[in-house]
C-alpha cells in the first residue's frame, strides 16, 4: 500500500467535467502542486454521498485557503456517473472527479479493497491523503469502509 513518501503512480486517468470526459496524467493533476486526494468505494453510495464528499464540498474554499491546489476524489466508477455525481452534489468545478473505471489507479497505489460479497467487485478503500509534488506526505485509511473518521474532511484541515 502507499505509503508516506511514496510518489503516486504515473498513469493516464479519466476526469469527469462539465463537458464530458477528459484524458488527464497522474503528473499533470499531481506535479508541483499541493492536492488533497481522497477515495471512496463509490458514487452515490451512502457513506460517501452522506458523509464523504459533502465534507470536503462544504470544506473546498478552507483547504485550498491553507495552500492546496486541487481537491480531488477518486472512485471506480465510469466516468458519467462520476460526473452526474459532481452535478447532483455540488461538487462540480470545486473538486477533480477522477474516474478509475478499471481500478487502475487504485490497484496500483494498494487501496483496492474486494466488495464482491456485496456486490460491488472491487472498489477503493476509504481513505485521504495529502500529496505535494506526486509524493504522499500524509495518509489517512479507514478500518471500516463504513466511516469517515481518519479519511474525512475535517481531519484533513487539521493536517494542513
Amino acid at each position: 500500500m502507499t505509503g508516506i513518501g511514496d510518489k503516486l503512480p504515473e498513469m493516464e486517468v479519466i476526469i469527469a467535467t462539465a463537458d464530458g470526459p477528459a484524458k488527464m496524467s497522474t503528473d499533470e493533476i499531481f506535479g508541483g502542486k499541493k492536492v488533497v486526494l481522497f477515495g471512496l468505494p463509490g458514487a452515490f453510495t451512502g457513506t460517501c454521498s452522506r458523509d464523504h464528499l459533502p465534507g470536503f464540498v462544504e470544506n473546498a474554499d478552507a483547504i485550498k485557503s491553507k495552500g492546496v491546489d486541487t481537491i480531488a476524489l477518486v472512485a471506480v466508477n465510469d466516468h458519467n456517473v462520476l460526473k452526474a455525481w459532481a452535478e447532483q452534489s455540488g461538487a462540480m468545478g470545486k473538486i477533480v472527479f477522477i474516474s478509475d473505471w478499471d481500478a487502475a489507479f487504485t490497484s496500483a497505489t494498494g487501496m483496492e479493497f474486494d466488495m464482491s460479497a456485496g456486490g460491488m467487485g472491487i472498489r477503493s478503500k476509504r481513505y485521504s491523503m495529502i500529496a505535494e509534488d506526486g509524493a504522499v506526505t500524509a495518509l489517512n485509511v479507514e478500518d471500516t469502509p463504513g466511516t469517515t473518521v481518519a479519511s474525512g474532511a475535517a481531519g484533513i484541515l487539521a493536517q494542513l
